[in-house]
């Protein structure tokens, strides 16, 4: 055991005025010493100068020092712009009594001058990847709150919020106490959050479900994204179930190409859950397959298979779903398109291998309706009118081939892409949309900090890319209700409008703020202007294929 080094003093950076919301935490933790959880994870723990008394023992755990509640673990980790540690004297002024760090992180803080350091009240943890073992850690200090749930994990590019709903539904019409982790929502018990990210940071995820352990709750579908994986958010938690969807191109601004972007993804199959359920409908699937993976596909041989699959014009759609043993059952979702064929054949395969009996599996799956997912708009207006969260090529790509499928008329679609992300998808999904589309009209989505014009047009060269003869029109609309507002005006009846990219989003991101902003309420208004009827519009959910990766 060492002890902290004399460092030179650093000024602590202010923090940002806009912070996230403090996530839910247990109301009773077990008090965890600092050598245990030292020795847990492998770190170091250094002291100042004549102390080697124990400092108080850990209650909680945070890497955001705004979040510090007294006997807190603070994990100064660092980033791409700034090193956690620079927070470190807020983070012990609101009462921590350990922080995890690295060695980067001793030579930037100050804290053998902090009067809780010199005091011997407070521990510093010194890791060489303290990131990495971040989630084992809080997992440690909240009890490890997964071993007392059945979690199932969803990851993939496209499907894993539609899938994680068809989970909870299932397991709700069985009886079972839910909680839902993902893109759109969290959920424990019923009660509602906001979703921050796709998947928690590691130690808001573990107090999280340690706040579900305490609410009665045994299953819990979580979306897992390649972020979570890669930077080690689920690190310390257990998996009853790990499932995956599919594979194809978004975040190439975070991984280096698609094949670094999956092995991220088959991090949730190293062996961290106890079955693995794997759509073989893609060869990045297929590569995940080992001797007990329960495999589902729509198109190929496999533990789950569909056939008589039935579409109706409603969006709605039937099917039998084929399972081990001879295993049938009959399936109807209000979920349209086939890739809502295998988002099912998913969850059932979850479900089964999470030991759901099949009466509730069929009766779940057939009351599902997924926010901002193919989410119809309807006004009594003689036409389609949908919000869908469909942000990637192969995703715009699916919903239209969807949509087409819904009308006998025109396929209107209003499409923009956001700044500060993936620009290789930006030209091909511009392409996807003009070849599948009779009027695409190109707009903003959350251009952030670029230049929403030089979004545009790099969709508008993939656009252009399409042979005349096999696209439709193409026009520019930089702002985003101008867009909705002449897509609706241009919809007859038969056709169908759809509104793409941002679904269940309330705003819109441009310069650093985010403005209120909701394709929803944007879609309904221009269908009120056009009809002159400020009547009740009467949202119908259907289809849910993306969510953040």
């Amino acid at each position: 055991m060492g002890m902290l080094p004399q460092v030179v003093p650093v000024a602590c950076r202010d923090v940002p005025s806009a912070v996230a919301t403090a996530p839910p935490r247990p109301s009773h933790v077990e008090p965890v010493e600092i050598e245990k959880l030292a020795d847990f994870i492998g770190a170091r723990v250094l002291r100042a100068p004549g102390h080697s008394a124990a400092a108080a023992p850990v209650t909680g755990a945070t890497l955001r020092a705004q979040h510090v509640r007294p006997g807190d673990l603070f994990a100064a980790l660092p980033g791409t712009r700034v090193h956690g540690a620079d927070f470190a004297e807020q983070a012990l002024d609101a009462g921590a009594v350990a922080v995890l760090t690295d060695q980067a992180g001793i030579e930037r803080v100050t804290l053998a001058e902090h009067p809780a350091v010199r005091e011997g009240k407070v521990a510093l943890l010194v890791h060489d990847d303290p990131r990495g073992v971040l989630g084992t850690a809080s997992a440690l200090i909240y009890g490890d709150p997964s071993q007392k749930l059945k979690v199932l994990g969803v990851t993939g590019t496209s499907g894993k919020t539609t899938t994680t709903y068809l989970l909870e539904s299932a397991l709700q019409a069985a009886g079972f106490g839910t909680g839902l982790v993902g893109t759109v929502e969290t959920r424990i018990a019923g009660d509602r959050l906001d979703s921050a990210f796709t998947t928690p940071e590691a130690p808001d995820l573990q107090a999280l479900l340690a706040v579900m352990v305490e609410h009665r709750v045994t299953y819990v579908p979580m979306e897992v994204s390649s972020h979570a994986l890669a930077m080690g958010r689920v690190s310390g938690t257990r998996f009853a179930v790990g499932a995956f969807t599919n594979l194809s191109q978004d975040h190439l601004d975070f991984h280096r190409d698609l094949e670094d972007y999956f092995q991220a993804k088959a991090l949730l199959f190293d062996g961290r859950a106890e079955h693995e359920v794997v759509c073989i409908d893609t060869d990045w699937g297929k590569r995940l397959v080992k001797p007990d993976t329960i495999t589902v596909s729509t198109a190929a041989d496999a533990t789950w298979s569909a056939t008589d699959v039935q579409a109706f014009p409603t969006g709605e759609q039937t099917f039998t779903a084929h399972g081990p043993d001879g295993l049938e059952l009959d399936i109807r979702l209000r979920l349209p398109g086939p890739f809502n064929v295998a988002n099912a054949l998913l969850a059932i395969g979850v479900l089964h291998a999470a030991d759901v009996p099949t009466w509730a599996i069929e009766r779940g799956l057939a009351e599902v309706d997924v926010p901002g997912r193919m989410e119809r708009v309807a006004l009594r207006q003689e036409f389609t009118a949908v919000v869908d969260y469909s942000h990637k090529p192969g995703a715009v790509a699916a919903v239209l081939d969807a949509a087409r499928a819904q009308v006998d008329g025109k396929v209107i679609v209003v499409l923009g892409c956001g700044g500060d992300r993936d620009v290789a998808k930006r030209p091909l999904m511009g392409e996807a949309a003009a070849r599948r589309s009779e009027l695409l009209i190109v707009t903003d989505d959350n251009p952030r900090s670029e230049d929403p014009a030089d979004i545009r047009a790099a969709m508008l060269a993939g656009a252009q890319e399409v042979p005349a003869d096999q696209r439709g029109d193409v026009i520019e609309i930089g702002d985003r209700r101008a867009a909705i507002t002449a897509a609706v005006e241009r919809a007859e009846p038969g056709d169908i409008v759809v509104v793409a990219g941002k679904g269940h989003e309330t705003g819109q991101e441009v310069a650093g703020v985010v403005h209120p902003f909701s394709d929803r309420e944007e879609l309904a208004a221009a269908l009120r202007h056009r009809l002159g009827a400020p009547g009740k519009t009467d949202v119908r959910r259907g289809q849910g294929d993306e969510e953040a990766s």
